[in-house]
């Protein structure tokens, strides 16, 4: 395998990283939330008991999210070694 297909394989493993979807996902929604929550109207917060629900869950969720994202920056997604064993479609001679 050449040294550019190693990128490339690298890059895709990256790129499809499960963990930047999550967090990203999260990240959006809990700003939405966030927002959301801070321009509560009274009738929304006494609907809540006096908890500003959507401002603390949307806290939270801005949290998850980023550090779905700081994980996935920390310790990245690498590509799986090419192994030696041959491709199944491939008969042995």
């Amino acid at each position: 395998m050449s040294d550019e297909q190693k990128v490339d394989t690298a890059r895709a493993a990256r790129l499809f990283d499960v963990r930047r979807v999550i967090g990203g996902l999260f990240t959006v929604y809990g700003v939405i939330v966030t927002i959301l929550g801070i321009f509560d109207s009274q009738a929304e917060i006494d609907k809540a008991a006096g908890l500003r629900i959507n401002l603390w869950i949307g806290l939270g969720m801005l949290a998850l999210g980023l550090l779905f994202l700081l994980w996935q920056w920390l310790r990245p997604a690498e590509a799986p070694e090419a192994s030696d064993i041959p491709p199944a479609d491939r008969v042995p001679e």
